[in-house]
């Protein structure tokens, strides 16, 4: 989750679809260049440790746009595909 964060912020398309699963996954990704990403916290998790072949991760992302605060909350769901722990989507 983390990574992914940080590929959004610096706006890592290649990455962000390379850790989408093959089912969800966009053809491509489009940015906000008014969107800053400022911080991340972890909220909870569930599994997603090397015993599990699945786990979630509640975020809040926290951006600037216009010169207004913001956030993103999201509970999303990985699973393990081709051994890579990969996003599938929000739970």
């Amino acid at each position: 989750m983390r990574s992914r964060y940080s590929a959004f912020a610096v706006r890592d398309a290649a990455y962000l679809l390379r850790s989408w699963h093959s089912s969800t996954r966009p053809d491509s990704l489009d940015f906000d260049p008014a969107v800053q990403w400022t911080r991340l916290e972890i909220l909870g998790t569930t599994d997603g440790t090397a015993f599990h072949q699945e786990g979630t991760v509640e975020f809040r992302a926290h951006y600037t746009a216009g010169g207004h605060a913001g956030f993103q909350h999201e509970n999303s769901r990985f699973v393990r595909e081709d051994g890579q722990w990969v996003y599938v989507g929000e739970v």
